[in-house]
C-alpha cells in the first residue's frame, strides 16, 4: 500500500495523485491534458451532485443552444462523462448502460466543440476527444492507487473491447500486458 503525501495546495494535490496515476499506467499526459484534468477535477470536487445527472439529456439540450451557452453545454457534458467514465464507472451499471456510453458521448461532445471554437481551443478539445481513453485509464488508476480495480473483470474486458483501453486489458490479461495489435491503444 502506497503512503499518502499531502502536498500544500488543492492543485498541487490533485497533480500529484495524477503524476501517480500515470506512472501506475505507464503513460504521459502533455502538459496540457494534465493541466486540463487537474482543473476539471478541482472544479468538481465540491459538486457531488453532478453524478446525478442525465447524460443524454444534457447532450440534447446542447445541441438546441448556440453561441457560448452551447459551447458550456457541450463542455459539461464532455467533463461529466470524462469523470462517470473514469471515477464513478459503477454508476453506468446502475444506470443500466455500458460505461463506453460515456465515452462515446464524451468524446464526442469534445469532438463537437474542437469544431465550434477558435483554434488554440479547438486543439485543445480535439486532443481531449482523441485521448479520452488515456485520461479514463489515469482516472481508473486514481482510483486504484490503493490497489484494487474498481472493475470486474468483465466490466473491464467490455470496456476494453468497446474503447481498446489499455488499462482495462492490463486488468483482464495481466498486468505486464503491452495493448494487443490492432487496438487503438496499441498505437
Amino acid at each position: 500500500m502506497q503512503q499518502l503525501i499531502l502536498e500544500q495546495t488543492a492543485q498541487a494535490q490533485w497533480q500529484a495523485l495524477i503524476h501517480d496515476a500515470q506512472a501506475l499506467c505507464n503513460r504521459h499526459l502533455d502538459e496540457t491534458l494534465e493541466s486540463y484534468l487537474v482543473f476539471l477535477l478541482m472544479r468538481f470536487t465540491d459538486k457531488p451532485h453532478s453524478l446525478s445527472r442525465v447524460m443524454a439529456s444534457d447532450y440534447l439540450q446542447s445541441q438546441a443552444c448556440s453561441g457560448e451557452q452551447r459551447v458550456d453545454r457541450l463542455r459539461d457534458v464532455g467533463d461529466h462523462c470524462l469523470l462517470f467514465s473514469g471515477l464513478f464507472p459503477q454508476l453506468a451499471e446502475r444506470r443500466l448502460v455500458r460505461v463506453s456510453y460515456f465515452v462515446n458521448l464524451g468524446r464526442s461532445s469534445y469532438l463537437q466543440l474542437s469544431d465550434l471554437l477558435d483554434r488554440s481551443w479547438a486543439g485543445v478539445y480535439g486532443n481531449l476527444s482523441a485521448a479520452f481513453v488515456v485520461l479514463m485509464d489515469i482516472l481508473h488508476a486514481m482510483r486504484e492507487v490503493g490497489g484494487q480495480s474498481m472493475l470486474t473483470p468483465l466490466q473491464a474486458m467490455d470496456l476494453w473491447q468497446d474503447t481498446g483501453s489499455r488499462r482495462c486489458y492490463q486488468q483482464v490479461c495481466g498486468e505486464h500486458a503491452i495493448a494487443a495489435p490492432g487496438t487503438p491503444e496499441s498505437h
